[in-house]
This record gives C-alpha cells, structure tokens and sequence, in this order.
C-alpha cells in the first residue's frame, strides 16, 4: 500500500517547511520554504559555513570596506536568505519562499523595498521571478505592499495569517499564495480553553483552513492555499487536497513512514462554502482583527517570534564577520551596541536599556546580575551565540 506522503502527493502540492539542504533532497519536494527561524537553525551547521562566509564576504564587497559592521550584516542577510533559497532550488523543481524582514511588516514602502531588493539579487543569479515568492507578514501594509509587488511581477506568499479577514484581503489584492498557520490556531485555542487535544477533524486551525479553503473556490480566487504550521499528521489528513502543504521534516517522515487510505478532505472542484462574499477595506480589516483576539495576538507575537530569530542570526553574522577579518569588525559592533543601548552613558546596559530581545541579553549576561559590560558582550556574543570556525 502506498504511503501517506505518496497519496498525499498525488492531491498535493507538498512543500519543505525547512533550510536543510539535506533534508530537502531525502523527500524531493516540488516547492520549498524558510523563515528566519529555520535560515538561523541551518546557520549552526558546519556544512553550511561557506555558504554564511560566501555571503559575509559578499556583502563586504558591496558595501565598501570602510562600512561599519553593521551595514555589512544587514547586507548580509539578504545575501545568506538568497543563497540558500539559491541552493534550494538547485534541488527542488519548484519555488522557494524568501522572508522579507519581519521588522518591517507594518512599514508598506520598506517591504516593497526589500522585495524588489531580494528579487533583485535572485535575478542576478539568473533566477526568474517565477521561482521565487516573497515572504511577506499579513498586516494590512504587507498585504498592501503585496498587492503592488504583484502587478510588477514579484509573487508573494502573505505569512503570519491566522484570520478570515486576512485572508480575504490577501486575495483581493491579487497575491500569489497565502500561508495560513494551522499549528499555532491550535496552540492558541489549547491555551485559552485548557483542553489537551482536539480530534483532526475540530482541530481549530483546520476548521480556519478550510473556511478559507472553500471560500476562494467558491467565489473563483486564484490566490492558492498553503496551510503550515502543523503539530501532528492529523491535522495534515485533514487537509487533504489543499493546494499546497508546507510540512516540516519530522512529519514529512512520519507521513513517509505511514501506509493507510487517505482520502481527499478538500476538493476544489467541489467547494463547500456557507460564507457571504466580503468587501473588505482597512476599516473592516482592523475592526475584525481586533474582534479576533486570537489572530490579533499570533499576528503580533509571530512578528516579534521572526524579530529575534533575525538579532541573533544578526549577532552570530557580527561574530562571524570579525573573526574573518581579525576581531576588529567584531570589536567594533560591540561599541555599536553600547552607543546603542547604554542610554544614561554609564558603561554598562541594563535590562530597561537594551533594545534586542530578552533572549540575547539572558545569553550575554552570565553572571545574572542584569547589567551588560562591554566585557560582557564582547565574550560572551562569540561563546554563546558562535558560528563555528
């Protein structure tokens, strides 16, 4: 009997929610997508460390020598989400998703100017447009950033959606592909009600895929559907003849690793909608999302979740970059930080004073006396958070 992975295939589009390399060529997906999160988790790997060294030395160059470390790091990022993305694909047949920064996510013009930025460098690699979507944050100004993007060419993938309402704005603006998150609904909903588990099919993250599913059917969207975000297979059975589903490697081996009848859950040819076609504006879309206090809060959490994966990715670059180039880079970010967080000038940063996120200063301050020395950040960002050589 075939597997599950196999008959999911066959109804399917299945996508590797990883930056893996490895794990992209054992289950051979046609589309694959990262986030800051999986790029940093892929970081600490040593068989990737020339690619990270490729970018670091890259963007040097493109910046000019006598730029600050700083300016080479941000650089940098867009050069390591595009060389892996690059990498990606020398795999897979498909598209891969490349986040735009989620720190600009409520900034409409800087999205767009980091969109065409990171296209801009897949182009010169030779890569068109169609094998790439842009990741963007489901705020009203992403999706509205969006929306031009796709009229220049530059497809998208609006992330981070949690709500109806999201989702009917995304495909009024015309994108590409939204990325519903299944897993993080459900987390949601098991913390607000207590309740241990949920049976597949009253999943709540499901129910929402569904409802969004059937809806653009219904009304002919073009937009596709990829749930993500999942916790357990059964919710992926559930979902069975979504457009696409992005699965990480862990439940891509189970489904791989189990045999059984799986039957299409969603059929596109046959919508199930109870829902009334809406006109969805910026007045509707916040009055929903503030009366949806479970997308509201994994909107903004998601958000800040993707912030602090991409300071300490950005730490780690700073520590890599100055042992490439002698510890002075490294020395120098380390002022940077001080003139950045040490507000009253005293030498030290305390916890009120610092900008990043709790997890690095936890990181950085070994002795827990919740003060920051120079000393401090200067061994402890290498110990803690290292690149390895």
């Amino acid at each position: 009997m075939a597997t599950l992975l196999e008959q999911l295939s066959s109804m399917t589009v299945v996508v590797a929610d990883t930056g893996e390399l490895e794990a992209i060529r054992t289950f051979t997906p046609r589309d694959a997508t990262t986030n800051p999160s999986l790029i940093l988790s892929a970081a600490q790997n040593p068989d990737y460390q020339s690619l990270i060294d490729e970018a670091l030395k890259s963007s040097r160059e493109r910046v000019g020598s006598g730029c600050p470390v700083e300016e080479v790091v941000e650089e940098a990022l867009d050069e390591i989400c595009v060389i892996f993305g690059k990498e990606i694909l020398k795999i897979i047949p498909g598209r891969v998703s490349t986040e735009v920064d989620a720190r600009l996510s409520y900034d409409q013009d800087a999205t767009i100017a980091k969109a065409r930025k990171l296209i801009a460098l897949y182009n010169e690699a030779g890569i068109p447009n169609n094998r790439v979507l842009i990741k963007i944050a489901s705020t009203w100004e992403g999706i509205k950033a969006a929306e031009i993007l796709e009229k220049e060419g530059i497809h998208c993938n609006l992330t981070l959606l949690f709500g109806f309402c999201q989702a009917v704005a995304c495909a009024d603006a015309g994108v590409t592909l939204i990325s519903p998150f299944v897993g993080r609904i459900l987390d949601w909903y098991k913390a607000e009600t207590g309740r241990e588990s949920y049976p597949g099919n009253e999943d709540p993250g499901v129910v929402s895929v569904t409802k969004i599913f059937n809806y653009f059917k219904t009304y002919g969207y073009k937009t596709e559907v990829m749930g993500a975000s999942f916790r357990n297979i059964d919710e992926i059975i559930e979902l069975a003849g979504c457009d696409l589903l992005t699965i990480s490697p862990k439940l891509l081996d189970q489904l791989n690793r189990t045999e059984g009848s799986l039957p299409m859950k969603l059929d596109s040819n046959n919508p199930v909608n109870i829902e009334k076609k809406l006109l969805i504006g910026k007045d509707k879309f916040d009055e929903m999302m503030l009366a949806d206090r479970m997308s509201h809060e994994k909107l903004a959490e998601g958000i800040r979740g993707f912030s602090k994966a991409i300071e300490t990715l950005e730490a780690q670059l700073a520590h890599r970059l100055g042992l490439l180039e002698g510890g002075d880079a490294f020395s120098h970010v380390v002022h940077e930080i001080f003139l950045l967080n040490d507000l009253d000038g005293d030498g030290c940063i305390t916890r009120e004073e610092w900008l990043g996120s709790d997890a690095v200063f936890d990181a950085l301050d070994n002795d827990h006396d919740g003060r920051l020395l120079q000393a401090d950040v200067l061994s402890g960002l290498g110990a803690v958070l290292p690149i390895s050589r």
